[in-house]
């Protein structure tokens, strides 16, 4: 699955890294641009980041890493169909499996620290 994507991002052109090179300058020209209009409203400077990720965007978007992401995508969509999810009452059995574990695994150690707690103030005479 990754293979194809991998490799069409590899024979990326010259075009590709343009567009790429664009889309970085694209989003740095929003942040400055909102550090240029510190005097304007939050609202405004902010606007500013926006477009330059949304012009960056578009800009990927017709390249062909752009085409990577929409297939790789479409692939992940295709792989979550294939899931196949416990029902409710697996996922209740398996919760309670584990809170009994939780709940043997601490009387356990609270057990082993009394018990360890006990031998060191048998041996040093020290200890609470």
């Amino acid at each position: 699955m990754t293979t194809s994507v991998d490799t069409k991002v590899q024979d990326a052109g010259t075009a590709d890294t343009v567009k790429l090179v664009v889309a970085i300058l694209l989003v740095i020209g929003g942040v400055a641009g909102y550090y240029v209009l510190d005097n304007q409203p939050a609202w405004l400077r902010w606007l500013a980041v926006a477009a330059g990720l949304i012009l960056a965007g578009v800009v990927i978007a017709f390249s062909r890493y752009g085409t990577a992401l929409k297939q790789f995508w479409a692939d992940s969509r295709i792989e979550l169909r294939k899931i196949v999810w416990p029902t409710r009452q697996e996922t209740g059995m398996t919760t309670l499996v584990v809170m009994v574990f939780l709940l043997v695994a601490g009387v356990f150690f609270w057990g082993l620290d009394l018990a360890l707690a006990w031998a060191t103030r048998a041996l040093t005479g020290q200890g609470g």
